[in-house]
This record gives C-alpha cells, sequence and structure tokens, in this order.
C-alpha cells in the first residue's frame, strides 16, 4: 500500500495488531512522502536510519504481544524537543551544531511506547512566531492554497512544521508546544486537531524553554481520537519538571463516546471582537449549533478581562524569555561569534548573540529585559501579572456556574500568504493570538478542531476550552463537535 502515510494514528494502530502492515512498511510510506515534500520544508533533520530501527524494534514488540497504543507509529518532533543524538536547535542559529545526549520527557515517553521518530520538524525560532517565518532553516509552507491561486501560505505558527506535516501526510501525527496558540492556531490553518493541555500535564523537561509559565507540549493529529491516544501517552508526572502535575492519567480514548447530552457550553460575549470576519463568526454560530443539536447547552458567558490579555501575554512572556535566553552566551554550547583582536567576554556576548538570534527574538528579548528593569519592573510585568490572575480567575468563575467547556473561534482569520504581515507592524501578527493565549494565560486545556472551509477553500477551526485536568471531557466534547462538523477536506497536492 503506497498511501500508508495517509492513516491516522487509530487506523494504523489496528491494521498494526490486525497484522495487515508492520511498523517498516508504514515508516518507509512516510519517508517517500517525506523525500517528495521538500518544497514544504517542514521536516529539518531527517532521521531515516533511526526511523527504520525503531520501527524494526516497534515489529518485534507488537509480534510479542507488547504493544502499547503508539507502538510502531511514526511521528515528526517539533525542534523544540531535545533529542538524544539529533541536532535539536530551536530553528535558532545561536543553537547551530547543538546535539543533546539526553532525551526530553516527552519524547522519552514516546518512544519507550515504541513510537519512530521520522525526524525534527520546522518552527518558529524558538517558538516565538505565529507564521513558521522566523525560522533559521527558512519558512515552513502550508500544503493548502488560496482557491486557484499560487501564493504560498503559511502553516500558522510556532508550530507550523508540525502542522505542515501532518496536514500533509508526512507523518501520521507530531508533537507541538503551545505558549500562547501555537498548537491551535497551525492546527486551524491547515485543517487539523491540536490540544493544548492543562498547564502541567505533560513535563517541560527537555523542551527548550520560551517563556516558563506558559510552555506545554501537546499532540497535533489528524482527527481528535489520535490526539487522545498521543496525549496519553505524552503525559506523566516528571520529577524533574517541578511545574509537573502528579496526577493520574486517564485512558483518554475511552472516554470518547459523543455523548454531550446535559453539558453547558459557554459562548464569551468578549470573543466577539470588532472587526471579526463574517465567514468567522458564521463558523462560530455554526458551532453552537452544532453542540446543541448533540445535545448540549448553550448558555452565554462573560470573561470581562479577555480584552486585556494580549497586552498581558506580551508583557510575560517576553519577560520570561528575557531570563530564559539569557543561556545563550557563546561560552558553553552553540554557536560563538569570531572575535576581533582585542574583543573580551563583553565583546562575545555581544556579537554572539546579535549574530545567533532573529530579529523578532532579539525584539522579545529586548521588550522583556526592559520590563524586568529597575523602574519598570511593577509599572509593567507585576502589573501584568495581576490582570493574569484576573483573567484566571474570570473562567474560575465561569466553571464554578457549571460550565463545562467554552466554545470560541480558534484564529481571527484563516491563514494567510508568508510575507503578507512581515513587514507589518509586529502588533498585527501578535493579533493573530487573540483567541487563544487567555488559555495559557489561565494554564487550561485549549484543542482546535477543524470545522469548515473559508469562501476561497482554507480550513477555519473552532476552539473549545476546558476545565483543568479534565482533558477527557474536552476531547469527547470535541469529539462530538468533529462528528457534528464532519470535516474531511484535504489539501490538493502541489508540492
Amino acid at each position: 500500500m503506497s498511501d500508508l502515510n495517509t492513516l491516522g494514528l487509530a487506523e494504523a494502530r489496528d491494521k498494526l495488531r490486525n497484522g495487515n502492515v508492520t511498523s517498516v512498511e508504514l515508516t518507509e510510506a512516510c519517508l517517500t512522502a517525506i523525500e517528495g515534500a521538500g518544497a514544504l520544508n517542514a521536516f529539518v533533520h531527517n532521521t531515516p536510519e533511526l526511523a527504520i530501527e525503531q520501527a524494526k524494534a516497534a515489529d518485534l514488540r507488537i509480534k510479542a504481544g507488547d504493544a502499547p497504543d503508539m507502538c510502531g507509529l511514526p511521528l515528526g518532533i517539533k525542534d523544540l524537543f531535545c533529542t538524544k543524538g539529533v541536532p535539536s536547535q530551536a530553528a535558532s542559529g545561536i543553537l547551530n551544531g547543538f546535539v543533546p545526549g539526553y532525551e526530553s520527557t516527552v519524547t522519552q515517553n514516546l518512544f519507550d511506547a515504541g513510537a519512530v521518530m521520522l525526524g525534527k520538524l520546522n518552527m518558529d525560532e524558538f517558538a516565538m512566531g505565529s507564521s513558521n517565518e522566523t525560522s533559521v532553516y527558512g519558512n515552513a509552507v502550508s500544503p493548502w492554497r488560496r482557491g486557484n491561486e499560487e501564493t504560498a501560505l503559511t502553516p500558522g505558527g510556532s508550530s507550523g512544521g508540525s502542522a505542515s506535516a501532518v496536514a500533509a501526510d508526512l507523518c501520521l501525527a507530531a508533537t507541538g508546544t503551545d505558549t500562547g496558540g501555537s498548537i491551535r492556531q497551525p492546527a486551524a490553518f491547515v485543517g487539523i486537531t491540536g490540544i493544548k493541555p492543562t498547564y502541567g500535564r505533560c513535563s517541560r523537561w527537555g523542551v527548550v524553554a520560551f517563556a516558563s509559565s506558559l510552555d506545554q507540549a501537546g499532540p497535533m493529529t489528524k482527527n481528535v481520537r489520535d490526539a487522545a491516544i498521543m496525549l496519553e501517552t505524552m503525559c506523566s508526572h516528571d520529577p524533574k519538571d517541578s511545574t509537573s502535575a502528579d496526577l493520574a492519567v486517564p485512558n483518554f480514548e475511552a472516554m470518547l463516546t459523543g455523548d454531550i447530552r446535559g453539558k453547558k457550553i459557554g459562548i464569551p460575549k468578549e470573543y466577539q471582537m470588532d472587526g471579526m470576519p463574517a465567514e468567522i463568526d458564521a463558523l462560530w454560530a455554526e458551532g453552537r449549533e452544532m453542540l446543541k443539536v448533540a445535545g448540549a447547552e448553550i448558555v452565554d458567558i462573560s470573561l470581562p478581562h479577555t480584552k486585556y490579555a494580549l497586552p498581558a501575554y506580551y508583557v510575560i512572556a517576553p519577560a520570561e524569555a528575557s531570563s530564559n535566553l539569557a543561556r545563550y552566551d557563546g561560552v558553553r554550547y552553540g554557536q560563538r561569534a569570531t572575535l576581533a583582536q582585542g574583543d573580551g567576554i563583553t565583546e562575545m556576548y555581544e556579537k554572539t548573540r546579535a549574530e545567533g538570534f532573529g530579529h523578532e527574538v532579539q525584539r522579545r528579548v529586548m521588550v522583556g529585559t526592559y520590563v524586568l528593569s529597575a523602574g519598570f519592573y511593577d509599572a509593567y510585568y507585576n502589573r501584568a501579572r495581576r490582570v493574569r490572575a484576573l483573567i484566571k480567575k474570570d473562567f474560575e468563575d465561569v466553571f464554578a456556574q457549571g460550565v463545562d467547556a467554552i466554545l470560541t473561534p480558534a484564529t481571527p482569520s484563516a491563514a494567510f500568504g508568508l510575507g503578507e504581515m512581515t513587514d507589518a507592524d509586529p502588533v498585527k501578527m501578535y493579533l493573530n493570538d487573540v483567541f487563544t493565549v487567555t488559555v495559557n494565560l489561565a494554564g487550561l486545556p485549549g484543542i482546535a478542531v477543524p470545522a469548515g472551509l473559508d469562501s476561497q477553500g482554507l480550513p477555519l477551526g473552532l476552539q473549545l476550552i476546558g476545565r483543568p485536568w479534565e482533558e477527557g471531557d474536552l476531547l469527547n466534547a470535541a469529539y462530538a463537535l468533529e462528528q457534528a462538523a464532519g470535516f474531511v477536506a484535504k489539501p490538493q497536492k502541489w508540492w
């Protein structure tokens, strides 16, 4: 079968267990697809030898009857995850040549379960971006096209390579990370499913840090069932991560009944933004009706501090980035600038960071350093932290009123063309996170589900926000929405 790469995780798992296909065959199909998809620039470090080795080992486990759900399934891994013996650059020039001697906890969990790594995936540098245009590897490209146009579109960011690879069937699923929407926004742009679990569900150990109080790993998959399967394997308590939750991880797939009768779904009035495209508003209305028909009770709610979320996020995230990225100085690992005669350590720091960091990373480090500086710490950073607490309380109040999940748009538009926002005011790009950043600030789980197409044939997604630690219920609501929406569109192959 030449189209094995088009399978989802659940389909492929069942075929593996029934003996209808081998992991080696699945892996070879994906490797062939990757070879023919250079135009997408999704994979940036290919590991075909490792993949075949892991696939052979998985086939032996399956034959022996030792087959966890993820055993033998070929994945792409975002370049933000440290992978032992494989370059892990966070798409940055400053980490050029860095090859970790250790494995991130999330990837270790996947490999322990028998998953296969096809390679590392493109992303925005240090996960800072919404379009995958800040990568040292160059732009990742969406497999979708706008109508009959040839314009190259963004797959979203920062997990753009992951989104593009899954949507183009280069892998069965991929890991992503989400600091302000970096799983959900790209998932919505390319018509796949992406879930950011509750902060603390997935270990951050071995994931290159952007903003430590916001970062969270999650799966990017072809459907909700696949997301449930992969998320269960990715989650674990990890003593190496002080923010990791010591909670049992349920069988998320077993919770996918699609029965949401009697569930309360909140519709926040504050997400009705001025200037929101009519197509996004119409899709949101359709989503409400779909869930209502499925038996849910639709209730209007208020999240009054939503309008302060973006400003608070773009103070807190750069502040934490400034602190986290201070370690990249050319002393211990990664790139070091060539020094002139007489240059000292100060010049080495300055030249290395100027050469190694791209413009967006430099911009955010400078903003973050400014808001943490003496005289501005209270005026900006502490104030943003207080706003964050109010945003979190808004959600707590709504959930205390009996709301089970919240339905919102996932993005303010469909995917835009690469370069269309590059020279614009950075704030315009930041507005892509308007529906997603609140979830990170409150530490809640959120999922993007493809729900329709715009007038130019591009995917549009809806977002569901759940109660903390109740990913199973959130996935079930998403499953009901997925079944109702019936989204089956795939990009027409042009690459």
